[in-house]
């Protein structure tokens, strides 16, 4: 899948590895997606195009450069705001559009319950935030929300930090132009729609609300 871009870096390994375990607390949980969220972020935008400007610095004029396009965050509630952050350090200027979307237990579908997409897009190009791709319905439902939108696909860049096989597959056969940034890739995806082994709820793991 060419378009599927794995990180092979030893902290990015190492970072998966502290969220997989079942000893790390919220807030070790929470600043490892914030790691690896910068690390995807960093990754996934060496391709962005730059613009030049002339300016001085305290010895003599410099060409600077600055990002060109005009870069939207679109985190899937809940988990997605756990790479906001992240991102944020690398685009300070850049709106946040929220998107609500949960996985119907029984049947595995996704269903939307929120939006905060403006009429049109003001922007040039979306980071869709997830953390995890397990069967791909929810991150292809948001994808479509956002082609809808009016974005074209290869606008946007899908950025998560653990997907199962089952559902790359999936957003590649729907999407098959969108460029994936992803920290790691598991083989198996249970009958219940769980990555495995995974690293749990990510929301819950976030937010410390695996006993609510």
């Amino acid at each position: 899948m060419p378009q599927v871009n794995v990180l092979s870096h030893p902290i990015a390994n190492a970072e998966l590895s502290k969220l997989r375990r079942t000893t790390t607390t919220a807030k070790e949980f929470r600043e490892g997606v914030n790691h690896l969220s910068l690390i995807l972020g960093l990754e996934a935008s060496r391709s962005l195009e730059e613009e030049t400007f002339i300016a001085e610095s305290p010895v003599g004029p410099f060409t600077g450069t600055v990002v060109k396009p005009r870069i939207g965050l679109t985190p899937i509630l809940r988990a997605g705001l756990g790479m906001t952050d992240a991102l944020l350090t690398l685009f300070p200027d850049a709106p946040i559009y929220h998107l609500g979307l949960f996985r119907e237990k029984v049947t595995l579908q996704p269903v939307e319950y929120y939006s905060k997409l403006p009429s049109s897009p003001p922007i040039d190009m979306v980071y869709l935030l997830d953390p995890l791709i397990a069967t791909g319905g929810t991150a292809c439902a948001a994808l479509s929300m956002i082609t809808d939108w009016g974005m074209s696909i290869d606008k946007v860049k899908l950025l998560c930090v653990l997907a199962s096989q089952e559902g790359l597959d999936h957003v590649q056969s729907e999407f098959p132009e969108l460029e994936i940034w992803v920290a790691g890739v598991d083989q198996t995806l249970t009958a219940q729609g769980l990555i495995s082994p995974g690293l749990g709820d990510a929301g819950d793991r976030l937010f410390n609300t695996l006993h609510a």
